[in-house]
């Protein structure tokens, strides 16, 4: 009863989406690490012993399906509180025009529905392909060969629409990292401005060094 009464109370809400949005902050700048790599070592070693390292060590394999399951619940979670607040509130508040509510707050669910629309298709060609099929093991390819193939120039719509794709999601987590610690009550009138600083070159972290691997072998493929 009172885990039921907690996730129906408007404040209980807000922490477990700030929470499990954390998770997201979390398994991003993990993924951006791992992911860097490919533009480090363009022989493809090193990226490749990293994923292997990932896959073999228990601790960090469960971890990393821990993080990636609090990025699911996060999207889904948002979802169905959009949903259910539309349904109690059918007609929306009137806005004012001169406001300074940012775009991407007001927006979250919108940004985190074409997030995830993308995240499917980025599981497909990336988790997918890795997991549920022979294309590693039989030697065809390696996990490096997957990661940036998909960036040559020849598949110039991927790389665009991976583009936009981050463009969003920074957006989206420019109000998120702010939004998080803000409910949570790790903010206070000396913090704020500190933390909307800290979101928003957090955003731009993501947003520059996923757009700039995806670039780079977009441009050396085109250059080869």
């Amino acid at each position: 009863m009172v885990m039921d009464s907690f996730f129906r109370l408007s404040v209980g809400k807000k922490i477990i989406m700030s929470l499990s949005g954390l998770f997201l902050i979390i398994f991003l700048l993990v993924h951006l690490s791992i992911n860097f790599l490919t533009v480090l070592d363009s022989s493809g070693d090193l990226f490749n012993k990293a994923a292997e390292f990932m896959e073999s060590n228990p601790v960090i394999f469960v971890t990393r399906f821990v993080l990636a399951a609090g990025f699911l619940f996060h999207i889904l979670y948002g979802t169905w509180l959009t949903i259910d607040n539309k349904k109690l509130r059918p007609v929306p508040y009137a806005v004012s025009s001169k406001t300074n509510i940012s775009w991407s707050s007001q927006n979250m669910w919108i940004t985190g529905f074409i997030i995830f629309g993308f995240l499917i298709l980025h599981l497909y060609n990336y988790f997918y392909k890795f997991t549920f099929t022979n294309l590693i093991e039989s030697g065809q390819i390696t996990k490096f060969d997957l990661v940036t193939g998909l960036f040559h120039y020849s598949n110039w719509p991927y790389t665009l629409i991976y583009l936009v794709w981050f463009i969003i999601l920074g957006l989206h987590l420019n109000h998120a990292l702010y939004s998080a610690f803000q409910t949570i009550g790790l903010s206070n009138q000396k913090w704020l401005v500190r933390l909307k600083y800290a979101s928003g070159i957090y955003a731009i972290i993501i947003t520059v060094g996923f757009s700039t691997i995806s670039l780079y072998f977009f441009i050396k493929s085109f250059l080869e």
